[in-house]
C-alpha cells in the first residue's frame, strides 16, 4: 500500500504534506474509556490545524441496545464531520494520544461512511512530539466540509452475524479483549463475563504495541496461528467495538480489508440476556 491507500502515515510525511498548498483535513480524537473527553487534552496542544471531533458523541449514537459505542446515525455523523471541515474524497487524518485506539475508530467510521481516503498517525500526539513537530493551542476555523456519509463500505456483524461467524468452522470470530476477560474472570466494564461461543481469543496487545504494528508479514503469522484463514471470513469484537476497529485496522494491514467489525461487541452481545456466554480458555468455554 502507499499515498492514501495505506491507513498508516508517520509524523514526518504527515508534516510534509501539512506544508502543500491543500494538506489533509486534521482530525483530533483523544479518548479515554472511563473518561474524561479527550476535549481538555486538544484545548492544552494539538497538531497544528488539527480539529477535535469527539468519539462517544460524535462518532459513535447513544450507548443502549446495540452496545457502548454503536454506529452513529448517518446525519449526525455526516454534520459533524462537515463541521470538521471534512471534504469529499480529500485526505483525512486521524490521531489520538498514542495508543491508537480511538484514531482506529475513526478511521474505520470514516471508511464504513464511504470516506475513503483516510489515514491514522502511527503513534499519535505523542509520536508528533516525540518527532520534534510542533503543537498548538490555536483552534481552527476550518470551512464547512461537503462530505457525504454512504453507510456501509466496510462490513459489519450484528448479534446473529457474530453467533454464526463463531459457531462454525467457515470462518473466525476474533475476541481481543484481554484473556482474563474473555476467560470470564474479571469483567470491569460489562454486567456479564465470558466470551461468545466460539470465538477465539486474541488480546489485542499480542499485535500492537502503543499504536504501533508490526510488519504485514508479522501480522498474517500472528492472524493465523489464532485461525485466521486467508479463504475463510473474519471478524473481531472487544468490550465496545473501539479496540476491535483497530484489529480490523490491523486486518486491513495484514490484506483482509474483508474484516468485519462486530460494532456492539461485547456490551451489545450481553444487552440481551438470552444470548449464550461461554467461559474458560477455550473457545466453546
Amino acid at each position: 500500500m502507499s499515498g492514501t491507500d495505506d491507513p498508516l502515515i508517520e509524523p514526518d510525511r504527515l508534516a510534509a504534506e501539512l506544508a502543500q498548498p491543500d494538506p489533509p483535513t486534521l482530525l483530533d480524537i483523544r479518548w479515554r474509556l472511563a473518561g474524561p473527553p479527550g476535549r481538555a487534552d486538544y484545548a492544552a496542544g494539538h497538531l497544528p490545524g488539527a480539529v477535535f471531533v469527539d468519539l462517544d458523541t460524535e462518532l459513535c449514537g447513544p450507548p443502549g441496545a446495540a452496545g457502548r459505542h454503536p454506529l452513529p446515525d448517518p446525519g449526525t455523523l455526516q454534520a459533524a464531520l462537515r463541521a470538521a471541515g471534512v471534504r469529499a474524497g480529500h485526505p483525512v487524518v486521524v490521531y489520538d494520544g498514542g495508543d491508537g485506539m480511538a484514531a482506529a475508530r475513526a478511521w474505520w467510521t470514516l471508511r464504513w461512511a464511504g470516506h475513503r481516503p483516510v489515514r491514522v498517525l502511527a503513534g499519535g500526539w505523542p509520536g508528533w512530539l516525540a518527532a520534534g513537530l510542533p503543537g498548538t493551542v490555536e483552534v481552527p476555523a476550518p470551512p464547512p466540509g461537503d462530505v457525504t456519509v454512504r453507510p456501509g463500505a466496510l462490513p459489519v456483524l450484528d448479534a446473529a452475524g457474530a453467533a454464526r461467524l463463531a459457531a462454525t468452522d467457515d470462518g473466525t470470530l476474533l475476541d481481543v479483549r484481554a484473556a482474563p476477560r474473555y476467560r470470564g474472570e474479571a469483567e470491569p466494564v460489562d454486567p456479564v463475563a465470558g466470551h461468545v461461543p466460539g470465538a477465539v481469543n486474541l488480546p489485542a496487545t499480542q499485535y500492537v504495541t502503543e499504536g504501533r504494528f508490526p510488519t504485514a508479514a508479522a501480522l498474517r503469522d500472528r492472524f493465523a496461528a489464532a485461525g485466521v484463514r486467508a479463504d475463510r471470513p473474519v471478524g473481531a469484537y472487544c468490550g465496545s467495538g473501539v479496540t476491535a476497529a483497530q484489529t480490523v485496522l490491523a486486518l486491513h494491514l495484514a490484506g483482509r480489508t474483508d474484516a468485519a467489525l462486530y460494532v456492539g461487541s461485547w456490551s451489545g452481545w450481553v444487552a440481551d440476556p438470552s444470548r449464550p456466554v461461554a467461559t474458560g480458555p477455550t473457545p466453546a468455554g
